[in-house]
């Protein structure tokens, strides 16, 4: 295997680094600034709008589509120096067009959508025209295990009725969020992962509410933000499943994959935005006389986060090779990275808040968002325990123990 960038990445690392440092930063912290000064911040500012036309008109659009003509054409491999550089920007992913969880709804629609439905819900989030929502958790069971889910999606002649509940609808909240992919039980009689559909789903149809807006860790993580949406006999014609009825869990998995690669290398690049605040704070911020870097295993601490950032880094790009070569291994590989990457960016942001003192606590750095958005991934896409339970029971088949030991 081989982790160096190839022509192509290389090309467009340059790119974006450029991109980031002379479009993107200038106008970061007064997008922030404003944006979290408004008393409704479910709003679209100018910035972001102005930040995708240059993204798009210098080629750094849709980077994570393994389309030569609508996205990137890159393996995940190739990708990840890139998701890595843009998780060091709250903006960055959005501006290009790569931000969550719009990448896995393209995705789902580019591999298993109809004509139809490309051109309806595919073309205009490819061109930035609209944002969407991913609905699948809810209140009321234990979604980590997804055959849980009580909301349904259920045929009716030429029509899907659903019927439910969802919460931590990543996307409801932002005003061009136009489509929803719901997943719902179809058939409970069907084998286990074979009873749930996947419907696209029009946030203005008949039925459908986004009853309010989470906080996470008090932050709403405005404009996208994420939504408790009802539906409530919502019918939409059959030809709004995605791939069939049936299909949801087989589609899943393919959407997860890259997905949970993009997660963790844009995490990676978050780490190393917090390892750098720490070590400016740490080399220019004196107590007792001595810089902090001096005091108190400072310096144990901060070669402790890059060689955790290293190790991180590596596991990753391994998962994001077995993926690309299809190896029966990634997925062992993907749950690890999962656990792992979520974690060690948490430690190392909670690291460069100490460094800051009672400044990381606040906005006037992004120390705080990055924790919380570190902490959250440790749920979001599985949860760490569910990955935990996969890699166990790879580890066991080996030794002919457990149910996957044959």
């Amino acid at each position: 295997m081989d982790f160096a960038h190839s022509e192509r990445t290389r090309e467009l690392l340059d790119r974006l680094i450029s991109f980031q440092e002379n479009e993107v930063a200038p106008r970061e912290e007064p997008y922030h600034r404003e944006l979290l000064s408004m008393q409704d911040p479910w709003v679209v500012l100018p910035a972001i709008e102005e930040l995708k036309a240059k993204a798009k008109s210098e080629g750094l659009w849709n980077l994570f589509l393994p389309d030569q003509e609508r996205g990137g054409g890159l393996s995940n491999v190739e990708y990840a120096p890139l998701a890595e550089r843009m998780g060091r920007s709250l903006i960055s992913a959005e501006v290009c067009n790569c931000n969550a969880p719009d990448t896995g709804n393209m995705e789902v629609l580019w591999h298993f959508g109809s004509a139809e439905q490309k051109e309806r819900w595919l073309e205009p989030l490819l061109e930035g025209e609209i944002r969407s929502a991913f609905c699948m958790t809810e209140p009321d069971v234990a979604s980590s295990d997804a055959t849980n889910m009580q909301a349904t999606a259920t045929l009716d002649g030429d029509e899907v009725v659903l019927n439910g509940r969802k919460w931590w609808s990543t996307g409801a909240g932002h005003p061009n969020c136009k489509v929803a992919i719901f997943m719902g039980l179809t058939d409970p009689a069907a084998d286990r992962y074979s009873q749930h559909s996947m419907v696209l789903v029009p946030l203005d149809a008949p039925g459908v509410k986004v009853e309010r807006m989470l906080q996470a860790m008090g932050f709403l993580d405005a404009p996208a933000g994420h939504g408790e949406v009802s539906f409530t006999d919502v019918r939409l014609p059959a030809s709004a499943i995605v791939g069939g009825p049936g299909q949801a869990f087989a589609i899943a998995q393919a959407r997860l994959g890259p997905g949970r690669i993009h997660h963790c290398m844009r995490l990676i690049g978050l780490a190393e935005l917090a390892l750098e605040l720490a070590c400016r704070r740490a080399t220019e911020r004196v107590a007792f006389g001595k810089p902090l870097a001096n005091l108190g295993g400072n310096r144990e601490r901060i070669a402790d986060a890059r060689i955790a950032i290293e190790q991180a880094r590596l596991h990753v790009l391994h998962a994001a090779w077995l993926l690309d070569t299809q190896s029966p291994q990634a997925i062992g590989a993907v749950s690890q990275i999962k656990v792992a990457t979520p974690n060690m960016a948490q430690r190392v942001v909670d690291m460069a808040i100490q460094l800051h003192g009672g400044g990381g606590l606040s906005n006037e750095f992004p120390l705080a968002g990055a924790w919380t958005a570190a902490r959250a991934l440790r749920l979001a896409d599985g949860p760490d325990e569910v990955h935990r339970g996969v890699v166990a029971r790879l580890e066991l088949a080996r030794y002919g123990k457990g149910k996957w030991s044959s």
